[in-house]
């Protein structure tokens, strides 16, 4: 596949970062998003040492001039972006009856409205191309609920039908969109902040799991990598869950 330009937000650790350096890996120029455009340098740096081509954007992701702002200077780096990854996200665990408006907007401007701005911002260099690659990353938790999680789910939850949609309004360009619904993946900035406020101990989860091992964001990157090829140009709309077994279909 002919290299192509991709936008990875909330890139600079986590699951976002195994993902961009996961593309690089492919050819593709990335472009490393976070909120804080410093925090993306680690990432960059480790595209670079690896021979590969990457730019830090900081760009607040519910803030659509912000969002264009980033999509414009990517593309004046390295050219049209063809390939997007929605991986920013916020999470919540506020009890149902404490949740207040405030909280509620908030991570749904982040979670919701995120990657519908970051979509609009590249999609008219999709179409130009009538070639397109847009990952979503929502969470299983969107598919069982979980306790004190409402906000944080149901977000995820409208990621995953935003997918749909877009699948069946963007295929006839050549662009396909997927979901992948993270499960019981360790290592990220959300994972290692909420530890503490999990429903189940680690040990209890594991036991759990078919696989019986957490997940890394090597595990998410390589399921994304697979569905930007050229090879999975007829799979679109679709729910690929990387969780371990924690969710079948």
């Amino acid at each position: 596949m002919a290299n192509k330009v991709a936008l990875v937000t909330g890139a600079a650790a986590g699951i976002g970062a195994a993902c961009a350096k996961r593309l690089a890996r492919d050819g593709h120029a990335i472009g490393v998003l976070d909120l804080d455009e410093a925090r993306c340098a680690e990432t960059v740096k480790a595209i670079q040492d690896a021979g590969g081509q990457a730019i830090a954007l900081g760009a607040d992701v519910s803030n659509r001039q912000s969002v264009f702002a980033a999509a414009a200077k990517l593309r004046e780096a390295f050219g049209p972006v063809t390939i997007l990854v929605n991986n920013a996200g916020v999470t919540d665990f506020t009890p149902f009856e404490e949740i207040t408006d405030d909280r509620w907007d908030f991570v749904y401007a982040v979670n919701v409205r995120g990657p519908m701005l970051c979509v609009q911002a590249v999609i008219k260099d999709m179409k130009t191309a009538h070639w397109g690659r847009i990952v979503n990353i929502s969470s299983s938790g969107a598919q069982t609920g979980a306790i004190n999680m409402i906000t944080y789910s149901s977000s995820k939850g409208a990621v995953i039908t935003m997918t749909r949609s877009m699948a069946q309004e963007f295929g006839p360009d050549g662009i396909t969109v997927n979901n992948i619904p993270p499960g019981s993946v360790m290592g990220t900035i959300m994972s290692e902040a909420n530890r503490d406020k999990f429903q189940f101990p680690t040990e209890v989860l594991l036991a759990t799991l078919p696989v019986r091992r957490m997940g890394e964001p090597n595990d998410i990157a390589n399921a994304c990598a697979w569905l930007c090829l050229e090879e999975s140009s007829y799979v679109t709309g679709q729910t690929i869950g990387v969780n371990g077994g924690r969710v079948v279909s």
